[in-house]
Order: C-alpha cells, then sequence, then structure tokens
C-alpha cells in the first residue's frame, strides 16, 4: 500500500501569465430525485465517480433532513482547501502545525439587497502549539493563497448556459 503524502510546497510558487492556466478541472452534475428537486431530493455525481451522495433540504428549511445539502457541501470544500493551503504554507516555512483544523460555517441567509439569497461564511482556524503571532501571521497568508477565500471576497469567474440545442 502506498503511503498517502501531502503535495510539494513548491505548488505555492507563483505562476506568471497572461491568461488563467488551469491545473485541474472537475465536473459534477445534480439531478433532481424523486421529487425532481435537487435541494430536496437531489443527487450528486463527480464525473470521476469518486463523489455520490443523496441531497436533502435540511430540517431547518422545511425539509427531512437526512442527506448533505449545498451548504454543507460548500463549507467541508472551503475548509479543505484552507487547511491544504495553511498546510503548504507552514511547510514551507517549516513551522510544525500539528492537529491543525479548519472550521467553516456556512449559512444561508436573506440577501437585504434584492430579498433573495445570500451565502456568509465563517471561517475558524485551530493551530494547537503554535505561538499566537506567528499561526495569525500563518492564517493571514493563507488568505492570500486559498482560492476559495479569494472566491468568497472577489467573486468568481461564472459562465451559465443553456446545455446542448433547442
Amino acid at each position: 500500500m502506498t503511503r498517502l503524502q501531502p503535495p510539494l510546497p513548491s505548488l505555492l510558487d507563483k505562476y506568471h501569465g497572461a491568461q488563467f492556466d488551469s491545473i485541474y478541472s472537475t465536473a459534477v452534475t445534480v439531478t433532481g430525485g424523486e421529487c425532481e428537486h435537487a435541494r430536496a431530493s437531489g443527487v450528486a455525481r463527480s464525473d470521476d465517480g469518486s463523489l455520490a451522495c443523496d441531497l436533502r433540504l435540511p430540517v431547518e428549511l422545511g425539509g427531512p433532513g437526512g442527506g448533505t445539502n449545498p451548504e454543507q457541501l460548500f463549507a467541508a470544500a472551503y475548509a479543505a482547501c484552507f487547511h491544504g493551503a495553511l498546510n503548504l504554507l507552514a511547510a514551507r516555512r517549516n513551522i510544525p502545525v500539528h492537529g491543525a483544523s479548519v472550521e467553516v460555517k456556512v449559512t444561508l441567509g436573506r440577501d437585504p439587497v434584492d430579498g433573495l439569497f445570500a451565502l456568509a461564511a465563517d471561517v475558524r482556524i485551530a493551530l494547537p502549539g503554535v505561538e499566537r503571532s506567528v499561526a495569525q501571521a500563518l492564517v493571514r497568508s493563507t488568505e492570500r493563497y486559498c482560492p476559495y477565500t479569494k472566491m468568497a471576497r472577489n467573486g468568481i469567474t461564472s459562465i451559465v448556459a443553456l446545455a446542448g440545442a433547442a
């Protein structure tokens, strides 16, 4: 069995180019499930088959619960990405961060600007055994590297289009 290894800190090396340089891409397809409504009874599957989960409306939104939901998936992705960037930066600086954890609380709420919906994220990092000033500097640096933090602050390039011909 191959022992899992973290990526090399060289992944943090800056890119210099005029265009977006794709280094990884994936796709997840969501279908509506039993009641033909993805949030209530959907199924999410990745193109490589490694992600397959049932989506369920949480009890707090009038659903039965019993499955995951978009907010949980986003929180998991954000936390994993931030944790990864944090560890890469710590490795590059020779700062041991054993037992580090990242908790992301995602809240769905009403947007006062348009009366519709918006998300808020609260990111909390625990770095046991790391001096507070060092931990603070590491977290601030990680904010600049983590693409989820950049997306949450600055937006994301998003193209929405109808698939196929009518």
